[in-house]
């Protein structure tokens, strides 16, 4: 699968367990991408979270849309486990997708 084609949920923040945005989209790049120009006005852009430290890829939305649903339900400290067990270092993975 292409990563620009990536159906995928993923979080967003400033800073190591700073702000946290969770989103879904059809197009990861394309998305992350806007966030991190502040192309459109909104939660992201508002609090300046232009890392990419999370996401999860999917082949069907439906279930990218209930697994979103199911983190943004989660306590904080659950997501922060979630990214630290991937992400250790709050990396920021926009590279490692373009």
């Amino acid at each position: 699968m292409r990563r620009d084609a990536y159906i995928a949920v993923y979080i967003m923040t400033d800073r190591m367990r700073g702000t946290l945005y969770i989103g879904v989209t059809n197009k990861l790049t394309r998305r992350i991408y806007e966030h991190r120009e502040g192309l459109y006005p909104g939660f992201t852009k508002t609090y300046g979270l232009k890392r990419l430290v999370w996401y999860e890829p999917f082949e069907i939305m439906t279930n990218a849309i209930q697994r979103e649903k199911s983190l943004k339900r989660w306590p904080r400290d659950w997501k922060i486990n979630l990214i630290e067990r991937e992400n250790p270092h709050w990396d920021d993975l926009y590279a490692g997708i373009i």
